[in-house]
Order: C-alpha cells, then sequence, then structure tokens
C-alpha cells in the first residue's frame, strides 16, 4: 500500500496547491479542482486505513504513524461534509495544508508494525477511537474558522477592505459554521468519552483510573462545554467565540499528542506514542 500511501500525499498537496491558486487568483474553478483532488485524495486515505484495519483485524491507531493518518482522515472526511453543507470555499486554504502537512509528517515516522492485541478489537474502542477523532477533526475546523474570522473582523475594522476582506465570507456565515463545528466537535467528544468509560470498565474494572489522557479529555471536555454555556447563556459570539475556538485546539492539541509524547499512562502503553 506504500504506492497508494504517496499517492494520497501527493493528491493532498496537489489540493492545496488549488487552493492556494484559488486564494490569489480567485477564480471558481480552482476551487473546484482543490476540492475535486481533495475527495480523491480522502477516497484513497479511506482505502488505506481500511486495508490496514483488515490486515491486521484491528483498528490502526497502534502507533504515532498510525494515529496521525487517522487524525488527517478524519480532518479531512469532516472538511467535505462542512463544506458540501454551507458551501464555505476559502476554508479549504486552512483544511488542506492541515491535511498535507500531516500527511507529510506520517510520511517521515518509521512504519512499525504493531503487535495485535484483543483489547484492540472491542467494539467500545472501535466506537470510542472513531467518535473521538470525528469530533478532534471537527474542533480542528472550528479552529480554522476562527483565524479567518479574526483575519476578517480585522479588515472590517480597520476599513482595509483589500486582500482578505474580498476573499473571506461574511463574518455571520464563520460565525455560524464555526458554532456547528463545536457543536458537532463537542457531540463526538461527549459520545467518545462515554464509550470510552465503558471500554475503561470492560479492561480494567472501573470506569475512571485518573489516567493522564483521561484527565486531560476531561479538561477539553470542560472547556468546551464552558465554550457553550456561555455561547448559549451568556451570548458569547463572533470574536470571543473565535479566541476561545482558537485556544481550545491547543488544549486538544495537547491532549491529542503532548500527554502520550510527556505523560506515562494507560493511553501511552496502548498506542505506544
Amino acid at each position: 500500500m506504500d504506492s497508494v500511501n504517496t499517492l494520497t500525499l501527493f493528491l493532498y498537496i496537489l489540493s492545496t496547491a488549488g487552493y492556494i491558486a484559488y486564494l490569489f487568483l480567485q477564480k471558481a474553478y480552482l476551487q473546484r479542482i482543490g476540492y475535486a483532488l481533495l475527495f480523491v485524495g480522502f477516497l484513497f486515505h479511506t482505502l488505506t486505513i481500511g486495508y490496514g484495519f483488515v490486515e491486521s483485524d484491528h483498528i490502526p491507531v497502534g502507533n504515532l504513524r498510525e494515529t496521525l493518518c487517522m487524525a488527517g482522515w478524519a480532518v479531512a472526511g469532516v472538511f467535505l461534509i462542512i463544506q458540501y453543507r454551507y458551501n464555505i470555499k476559502i476554508l479549504g486554504i486552512y483544511a488542506a495544508p492541515f491535511i498535507a502537512f500531516t500527511m507529510v509528517i506520517v510520511a517521515q515516522l518509521p512504519d512499525e508494525p504493531t503487535q495485535t492485541q484483543t483489547i484492540f478489537k472491542s467494539v467500545w474502542l472501535i466506537s470510542h477511537v472513531i467518535v473521538i477523532f470525528i469530533g478532534e477533526a471537527a474542533f480542528a475546523l472550528a479552529c480554522g474558522i476562527g483565524l479567518l474570522y479574526l483575519l476578517q473582523e480585522n479588515a472590517i475594522k480597520t476599513k482595509r477592505h483589500r486582500f482578505f476582506f474580498k476573499r473571506l465570507p461574511s463574518l455571520d456565515l464563520l460565525d455560524t459554521v464555526g458554532y456547528a463545528c463545536i457543536v458537532v466537535g463537542f457531540t463526538m467528544l461527549t459520545l467518545g468519552l462515554i464509550t470510552g468509560f465503558v471500554y475503561a470498565k470492560s479492561i480494567w474494572g472501573r470506569f475512571w483510573s485518573w489516567d493522564p489522557k483521561e484527565v486531560w479529555s476531561g479538561i477539553t471536555w470542560l472547556f468546551y462545554a464552558a465554550l457553550l454555556h456561555e455561547r448559549l447563556a451568556v451570548g458569547w459570539r463572533g470574536r470571543r467565540s473565535a479566541i476561545m475556538a482558537i485556544i481550545g485546539f491547543g488544549v486538544l492539541v495537547f491532549t491529542f499528542l503532548g500527554v502520550n509524547l510527556l505523560l506515562e499512562g494507560h493511553h501511552k502503553d496502548f498506542t505506544k506514542v
């Protein structure tokens, strides 16, 4: 499958080039090309992950390479859905480079075989992993939309109706799509934690063990819960919501990678990252 992996990466890089060209030239066909290339890349990416699942007989998240590969796949899939639903064309200028960069890192990591363990075959673990990755992908896109919101807001406030002002959608649309991403991400994260609790109970005999990953996942959940609460109860919108989405993704990245790399715990043992 090495050739398929290489092709997938190549398609994502071409998609990035297409979106960059669209950003500067504002030709609709460039955006369509970028989207089509990313879509085809996603299909090949799905084939790679499916092949890995069938070959190893467990969900392929056994090491850092596989974990990042799954993350890139999730971001691509969620982006395609968001693009189809809201037609926010410029979002590809964030999503495509993000995915391509992730897959470049994947290509540099050693493809070490992982030992199949019974726990990797648990339906609760599979459900936990899938919904968590979808949720994290939605949060990643919410961060990108937050960045675009701040750029557009700055262009409006400074009355510099030039490069970004002409290329970015309205603040209302960016705020709406960013909120939708956060709602989806929070819903998936909640489901992921629930399935994780059930999985932990079946493996370790308890729902919660104060594992560093569990603690930081809880912190991430509380952060986004507070963000949604403040939006619904107090009316946090616009700039404040965009900034919090960016900060929240920073917390998420530490939970996703930093905890496994820096701290000891059950998840480090099982993912070997």
